[in-house]
């Protein structure tokens, strides 16, 4: 196990490599630059404008100017942000306490309501219960997550008024008394379980299937015919085989996660690096879009790792090694 974590970490590195010439080259062929959001509006001199694009160096080879951003990249220094004229590093930082929460709470809801509704639907297959959580499903598949959260705004937030429709916190509150911390957690639970839909429906109907599945198994027959108590053949033989699939999927929701947040951070103008992406590419702001897509790759090459470590440990028939 060691051993291959330690390859595909190694492997990790050329991967990134071409990732990031991939995101420098797109960078340097989107129209215009982030010039305009350094320069000083009430100084328009030109000789200005041509001693700032010297210093930031505009004019150089692009394999020059490809050195210097990975350079620089590789020890920590991100850039300067041009919108916010701060380093980038800091204005990553600000909003990733945010996305990390709205994520985890996402994967947390996503978990719990798959393995209640999965379970129960497979112990009792072909019953209205059934059928009733089966069109759950296939209605959260068949939704997109934008259309799924303009409704969830309408319904939730303006005609029931359960939960706030945008921001991450109440700003009347004092930060980091008890009440604000419930008033992250109100603002983020809407958001989050219009982020897991998808993934509760499909897991719920994969889980389902799966335990149906192997309680047809043989093995589950000779446990039945040797008199073994039902609960122990479905909690050891059934239920343990279903939810192997099931864990090995934390690591491809890192990256769905992260992916679906940009969308849904949006629609309910949640502070995270979500919509901060979003925002860097309509403002030119290139220093934190590429930081964040040298970011959004890096995770998903870690969840893809994470996955298959997953994956072997919990099947101990499979041998990463």
């Amino acid at each position: 196990m060691l051993k291959y974590s330690l390859r595909r970490i190694l492997g990790m590195i050329p991967m990134l490599l071409l990732i990031s010439i991939v995101v420098f080259t797109l960078a340097k062929l989107m129209p215009g630059d982030s010039f305009s959001g350094e320069i000083d509006p009430n100084n328009t001199d030109p000789q200005y404008i041509e001693e700032m694009r010297q210093k930031m160096g505009y004019y150089d080879p692009l394999p020059v100017q490809y050195f210097n951003w990975i350079s620089n990249f590789v020890q920590g220094d991100f850039g300067k942000s041009t919108r916010f004229k701060i380093d980038v590093a800091d204005v990553i930082s600000e909003k990733v306490p945010n996305t990390l929460m709205l994520g985890g709470t996402a994967i947390l809801i996503t978990y719990i309501l798959a393995f209640l509704m999965g379970t129960y639907a497979g112990r009792k297959p072909y019953t209205m219960a059934d059928n009733l959580i089966g069109g759950f499903n296939y209605l959260g598949l068949s939704i997109p997550s934008f259309v799924a959260g303009v409704f969830a705004i309408y319904i939730f937030s303006f005609s029931l008024n359960w939960f706030p429709s945008n921001g991450s916190v109440d700003i009347t509150i004092p930060n980091g008394t008890f009440e604000w911390y419930l008033s992250k957690l109100h603002h983020v639970l809407l958001p989050a379980l219009v982020l897991g839909m998808l993934s509760t429906a499909s897991y719920t109907q994969f889980l389902r299937n799966d335990i149906i599945e192997n309680s047809r198994k043989d093995f589950v027959r000779t446990a039945r015919a040797k008199g073994t108590p039902e609960k122990r053949i479905y909690n050891v033989h059934i239920l343990r085989n279903s939810i192997i699939p099931l864990i090995t999927f934390l690591g491809f929701d890192i990256v769905a996660i992260i992916s679906g947040a940009i969308i849904t951070e949006s629609i309910f103008t949640y502070p995270g690096i979500g919509q901060l992406f979003l925002q860097s590419v309509n403002t030119r702001d290139y220093p934190v879009m590429m930081a964040l897509t040298m970011l959004f790759s890096f995770l998903t090459l870690v969840g893809n790792l994470v996955a298959d470590i997953l994956y072997g440990v919990v099947d101990p028939r499979i041998r990463l090694d």
